[in-house]
């Protein structure tokens, strides 16, 4: 993921400095060339060798610190930067930082980087909420600095509040969003819908389908990494959904035609992944539910037509994708959905391919628009989200 980048890991004074090897590993096994730099407050924390052996490159704590050959390493470090974390980072250090202040080998590494700065504060609630520190923090915003707000918890010094730093996942996808993808979104509202919904039977049973909802929540990640504004409509599932996405939560297909059409004027891109159950009973918990030779007999009609709605009344130079699960001629009958429904792009996959359709964590796609089928391989879900967006915005330019 991170090949060919340099990242720099600043480490200021506190206790917090002891998650900071385990995100530099994670960054390690994607790849990333990682250098870290360590103020003497970090040293009285965490000594330089855990991260060398982590790294495989030098942890520089001191600013005239002599290597042969020669080198001035904090322009050095931040002419190579792709990026540079601050973490954790203490009201002293914000508070140089926001006065230009350059007396260390961290504080001076930063003032030549051209790259994107990131900074997560984590000190006592007290000191977090204090004015002055929150006025530093403001101007370090106002110069481009990236902001990872403090989580509110159990503090070191036993106090509840504000100023907890992340644990190392969430400081990692702050980095990930920043280098994973070029962001040829940037700009795009997005709108994707993932997962299952549920027609009630009463109020202990429902109607449903084996939608994961992994799918959508690929295109959701995949788009934002890649810069867009993201919106996810998602049925019920049971996997966590991306960072840095608009998340409305909906249970019925009522529920989702609503949210979708609610939020569509607004989209340049709505991609409908979702697996809306055709029909919902038109039953209600006081109705009795007849037993018929030992079967359910409920009365069903059709759930709202997402697709239809959206073909009908698109804005102009938005662009539509729906998704075909087929068992038998897949190709013709997703052309006569695409027809139907009067939208651009259908990703169609064959639920008898092996690897294809619900639950896995791999899809074999093929795209079909008016002119064009793009017949993908056997990817991950992942892959098959990036390549999905490929194609829409190879459409759009045309």
């Amino acid at each position: 993921m991170f090949s060919g980048k340099t990242i720099l890991i600043g480490v200021s004074g506190g206790i917090a400095a002891y998650k900071i090897p385990n995100l530099v590993s994670m960054l390690v096994k994607q790849h990333a060339d990682v250098h870290v730099i360590l103020t003497k407050g970090a040293m009285e924390f965490i000594p330089p060798i855990p991260f060398e052996a982590l790294t495989g490159n030098r942890c520089l704590t001191d600013t005239f610190e002599r290597t042969q050959p020669p080198e001035i390493h904090h322009v050095s470090l931040a002419k190579k930067a792709d990026l540079m974390l601050i973490a954790p980072a203490s009201a002293d250090i914000i508070g140089k930082l926001a006065c230009g202040i350059a007396d260390d080998m961290l504080t001076s590494t930063v003032l030549p980087c051209r790259c994107p700065i990131l900074f997560s504060p984590a000190m006592n609630d007290r000191m977090y909420g204090n004015p002055i520190v929150q006025d530093n923090m403001a101007r370090l915003r106002r110069y481009g600095f990236i902001q990872i707000d403090a989580a509110v918890g159990h503090l070191a010094c036993g106090d509840d509040g504000q100023g907890k730093m992340p644990e190392p996942a969430e400081l990692f996808q702050y980095i990930e969003r920043e280098l994973a993808h070029e962001k040829d979104m940037a700009g795009v509202k997005l709108l994707v819908t993932a997962g299952a919904t549920q027609e009630a039977i009463d109020p202990v049973r429902y109607i449903t389908n084996h939608s994961s909802g992994k799918m959508g929540y690929a295109i959701a990640k995949a788009a934002m990494l890649r810069g867009a504004e993201v919106t996810l409509v998602t049925g019920k599932t049971a996997i966590q959904p991306p960072s840095f996405v608009k998340v409305v939560p909906v249970v019925s297909a009522r529920d989702m035609f609503e949210a979708v059409t609610a939020a569509a004027p607004e989209q340049d891109i709505i991609i409908k992944a979702a697996a809306v159950a055709d029909y919902t009973p038109v039953t209600t918990a006081d109705q009795k539910i007849k037993k018929k030779d030992g079967d359910l007999s409920i009365p069903l009609k059709r759930t709202d037509d997402i697709l239809g709605w959206l073909g009908q009344h698109r804005t102009p130079g938005q662009f539509l994708c729906g998704f075909s699960m087929e068992t038998e001629h897949m190709l013709e009958n997703s052309r006569a959905k695409l027809a139907r429904k009067g939208i651009d792009l259908i990703a169609a996959n064959n639920l008898r391919v092996e690897g294809a359709g619900f639950q896995g964590d791999t899809n074999v796609l093929t795209l079909i628009s008016a002119d064009e089928e793009l017949a993908l391989p056997l990817m991950s879900k992942e892959q098959a989200a990036m390549a999905l967006l490929d194609q829409i915005l190879k459409m759009r330019r045309k």
